[in-house]
């Protein structure tokens, strides 16, 4: 079971989610504000952080961006909003996932255990793999860095998982599918939260989906990592 930190000023559902957090065996700490959660995620380790957005001192999502400038711990955004273009900037700025209040605690432990699968798998990655290399990319699964023209690349757990998967298949191309039940670890999902890690990727490997050097997009297929030079997609 997993270490949780709940973050939710509200104190129904911060009671609701305790209690059933606790009952799945769960081990639970909880704070009502971002600072509080900032304090807790720097003294405890915890495996998951479910995150509220509607916070009285903090705006969740900036909460969010100082989190991830001290942990890379799996966060589950909890949110009465949504717009897409928030979930996506959401997303981007390192949330592993999402929930649009009002959910099911069915709905929350299958999320839970979703984001908590996948990183486990990140954590579990095979420490014997050789060095891989395509092109000017280089990427460690020992060290679990990468580099590109030897300047290492600042990657999120989850940019690093899916770079190493494509980077073991130079050129092959690999289907959304494949990417959502090998990295993300998960039989079905929405194709978006594919489509913003492989942009948020691209942006630090200095390109494009217009004018890709790396990551080549076959539209209705997937996608492929292959180096600059290559056949062009078609």
């Amino acid at each position: 079971m997993a270490s949780v930190l709940v973050v939710e000023d509200d104190p129904f559902v911060r009671s609701a989610l305790i209690r059933h957090l606790t009952e799945a065996s769960h081990t639970v700490r909880s704070v009502g504000t971002a600072l509080e959660a900032l304090r807790e995620v720097a003294h405890h380790r915890f495996d998951l952080v479910v995150l509220d957005l509607g916070l009285p001192d903090l705006d969740g999502s900036e909460a969010l961006k100082m989190l991830r400038g001290i942990t890379d711990v799996p966060v589950i955004i909890a949110t009465a909003r949504d717009d897409e273009a928030e979930i996506v900037r959401l997303l981007n700025a390192g949330a592993d996932d999402y929930l649009t209040k009002p959910f099911s605690v069915e709905h929350l432990s299958a999320r839970m255990a979703a984001v908590l699968r996948r990183a486990r798998f990140g954590a579990g990655e095979d420490t014997s793999s050789a060095v891989l290399r395509v092109g000017g990319l280089t990427v460690d699964p020992l060290r679990r860095q990468a580099e590109l023209d030897g300047v290492r690349l600042d990657l999120t757990r989850r940019e690093f998982d899916l770079l190493a998967f494509l980077a073991r298949r130079p050129g092959v191309v690999v289907s959304r599918r494949e990417l959502l039940a090998e990295v993300w670890q998960q039989s079905y999902g929405d194709d978006q939260t594919i489509d913003v890690h492989l942009s948020w990727l691209r942006r630090k490997l200095g390109e494009t989906a217009a004018r890709p050097r790396y990551l080549h997009t076959l539209r209705g297929v997937g996608v492929k990592l292959e180096p600059p030079g290559a056949e062009p997609p078609r």
